[in-house]
């Protein structure tokens, strides 16, 4: 097993001249992406036009899959989960609408590997488990996995932040975000703890984060 680490993001801004939310998601380029699998939003916080703001986010890097469960587009509560690491491999099975994940055994080298034994179709995610919860925070959604399939993820943290109103937490990403990232980081590089400030340019209306 490798070792767990957790990631603390604070970003904050003061008098940014304009209000402003950022939305963050694990969606940077993976084979399959919004084919094979979709990223989830993380995070969405609005920032003041005036005055002093801040918004906290938490990682760690211990994985999870999960039996997902999908309400108008949106995540809700997993029914079960299953903490997994590094070429690791688990099963879904049911038992009188009881759905239950193997221990992982070892599995293919560098993946995530869960297979779908339930005898029908099943929606599938794959999260991070923070300290003191018992279901993940939910990263990449797998849905219509078909019985006797399986679901394989190679999944690096690389976080990215937008400027955008336009989803909210939990929404299922079918598609591209139509406006650029204004940050991307792969979060195992980073300190346990950083400080971010949203910087807004008066004369371009480009927004920046810049470590504290």
């Amino acid at each position: 097993m490798s070792h767990v680490f957790t990631r603390h993001l604070t970003f904050q801004s003061n008098n940014l001249g304009k209000e402003a939310s950022i939305m963050l998601a694990f969606d940077s380029d993976m084979d399959g992406l919004y084919e094979d699998f979709f990223p989830v939003v993380w995070k969405v916080s609005t920032f003041g036009k005036t005055g002093a703001y801040r918004a906290q986010a938490t990682y760690t890097s211990q994985l999870a899959f999960s039996k997902a469960q999908v309400v108008d587009g949106n995540l809700i509560s997993a029914q079960t989960c299953v903490k997994i690491n590094d070429s690791e491999k688990t099963t879904l099975t049911e038992v009188n609408d009881v759905y239950h994940f193997s221990a992982p055994q070892a599995g293919a080298a560098g993946v995530l590997q869960a297979v779908n034994s339930t005898g029908a179709v099943q929606d599938m995610a794959v999260g991070f488990m923070n300290k003191g919860d018992l279901m993940p925070t939910t990263a990449l959604y797998f849905n219509g996995v078909g019985d006797g399939s399986h679901v394989t993820a190679r999944f690096t943290p690389i976080l990215r932040v937008y400027i955008t109103s336009d989803y909210q937490e939990t929404a299922i990403l079918r598609g591209a975000i139509d406006t650029p990232a204004i940050w991307t980081r792969d979060l195992t590089a980073l300190g346990e703890s950083t400080t971010w400030n949203l910087k807004r340019d008066a004369a371009t209306g480009h927004y920046t984060l810049v470590q504290v």
